[in-house]
């Protein structure tokens, strides 16, 4: 190895090294709860697999996100369901997907493509379910706050 190229070697390590330090030292600055994904559920087992995988068959992530997992290629159009379970009840949910016209209970400013279809004729039990898996999506109380302010700007376009 000609003694320029160890030089550039040796000038990038020590850059790795400089970088991992003032990361240590931002990481010791913030607080540990703000360290922990803010996202939880309180699901069983069973409610997660047979209401992930209707999640799935529906195709909600084609318009919303969910365990902060987002596609860095295109933007999510409609609001996140992380933590959908503390900012609605359970029985809120259930009537929200029942609605001939969701956006009578919450109107979009979304294109008319992205707007929340009506699961109304969809059958009741997989709408219990979808309610008991959205209202099972729980943020910790810290973040429950900025998770509003989050939805609001999804669905009005304006800071809340």
């Amino acid at each position: 190895m000609k003694r320029g190229e160890r030089n550039l070697l040796l000038g990038i390590a020590a850059a790795i090294v400089l970088l991992m330090i003032v990361n240590g030292i931002r990481r010791a600055e913030v607080p540990e709860q703000d360290r922990d994904l803010p996202f939880y559920t309180t699901a069983s087992k069973e409610l997660q697999h047979e209401g992930g995988m209707l999640y799935k068959r529906l195709g909600c992530k084609s318009c919303h996100s969910l365990w902060s997992v987002r596609d860095i290629m295109r933007n999510v159009p409609a609001p996140a369901l992380d933590g959908m379970g503390s900012l609605h009840e359970r029985d809120w949910l259930y009537k929200y997907l029942s609605a001939p016209d969701p956006q009578a209970i919450v109107p979009s400013r979304l294109k008319q493509e992205y707007r929340m279809p009506s699961y109304a004729a969809l059958p009741d039990a997989d709408r219990q379910l979808l309610a008991d898996y959205l209202g099972s999506l729980k943020v910790k109380d810290w973040y429950l706050e900025e998770t509003q302010k989050a939805e609001c700007r999804k669905l009005t376009g304006e800071e809340c």
